[in-house]
């Protein structure tokens, strides 16, 4: 993948049956991660850790913050948020692919100063089996 512009990379919500874009994002962050399951034993070859291919739990994380530009996709994200929601999301990475499915909202936070904008922090944690469709 070449060098792309990190406003491209979208956060996406399904709602009534079509996604649409989380409004106001300034800063988007997608990570996998796979637990591992360490099958070491006394007949292990010599001090090396050995694991088991295929048998970790994997999941992913979305986080993002931004400022409020949009009623709507606001309101259907403190919705699920206060309701314990998994919706389904999606994530778009320009010039590689998508990757959807669902996920609950973990951390909503608000803040501001008092001669700035309001802003808000979004965290994601995967809750079942994801899909990645190239682009």
């Amino acid at each position: 993948m070449v060098a792309q512009k990190g406003r491209d990379l979208l956060l996406k919500v399904e709602d009534g049956g079509s996604f649409v874009t989380v409004a106001g994002l300034r800063s988007k962050k997608l990570s996998f991660n796979a637990q591992v399951v360490d099958v070491t034993d006394a007949q292990s070859a010599g001090r090396w850790r050995e694991l088991l291919g295929g048998a970790g739990v994997q999941r992913a994380s979305v986080s993002g913050s931004g400022i409020f530009k949009d009623q709507a996709s606001d309101a259907l994200v403190r919705a699920a948020f206060f309701a314990g929601a998994i919706l389904s999301w999606e994530l778009v990475i320009p010039d590689f692919g998508t990757v959807a499915g669902p996920f609950q909202i973990t951390a909503l936070e608000y803040s501001g100063a008092h001669d700035g904008e309001l802003l808000f922090d979004l965290s994601l944690e995967s809750a079942g089996a994801l899909t990645f469709g190239a682009l």
